[in-house]
């Protein structure tokens, strides 16, 4: 890309994708390069990625039952603008402590109710695991299934090494009168098919 000779390289944005959101968004804050992230059909994604992302169930029940695990949540960053909540993290199995996702979340904090709000702050339970304690009603409706080419950054959130292809999807959970309680972006590390 050509820089305006009146503007230096560094000034430039990370390159945003609206499949991306708000992955995206850390990315440009960071001053990071995104990835090579490639949108692909459901019927792309090839297993196990497919039995864990193409569905419309939150990730945290499915990964839970997928690596017969509780799972929990590692904080890598966070930011607060008005209402919005933003967060990257990993979510972690209990037992084995395995990274079995990197994701980035914009959470809607004025449509939980206080302690479902307060529990999504002290950053120790995954957003699935909330809504499931608290009932919230909602449903999850993935916009896009993702082919990654995983940089530093997110192999080392999921502690991966070499040249990694891994998948994922930008999901929206919306409540019952279809405003969105969150987007998320969810990337899986390598896994193979449970026996």
């Amino acid at each position: 890309m050509s820089v305006p000779p009146h503007q230096s390289p560094f000034e430039q944005p990370a390159a945003v994708l609206p499949f991306a959101y708000p992955l995206d968004e850390f990315y440009a804050m960071a001053k990071r390069e995104l990835p090579s992230i490639e949108q692909v059909e459901g019927d792309d994604v090839p297993g196990p990625y497919h039995r864990l992302l193409v569905h419309e169930q939150d990730m945290t029940p499915t990964l839970e039952k997928f690596h017969d695990e509780r799972i929990y949540l590692n904080v890598i960053s966070r930011q607060m603008r008005g209402d919005f909540y933003f967060r990257e993290v990993i979510l972690l199995a209990q037992r084995t402590r395995k990274p079995v996702e990197f994701g980035a979340i914009k959470i809607n904090l004025t449509l939980f109710p206080g302690g479902a709000r307060r529990l999504i702050l002290a950053e120790q339970e995954p957003l699935g695991t909330i809504l499931t304690e608290f009932k919230i009603s909602h449903t999850s409706r993935p916009k896009a299934f993702l082919r990654i080419q995983a940089d530093a950054f997110i192999k080392g959130a999921l502690q991966l090494s070499g040249e990694q292809v891994l998948y994922g999807r930008r999901n929206t959970l919306f409540d019952p009168q279809q405003r969105a309680l969150a987007e998320i972006v969810e990337i899986l590390p390598p896994m193979e098919e449970q026996s």
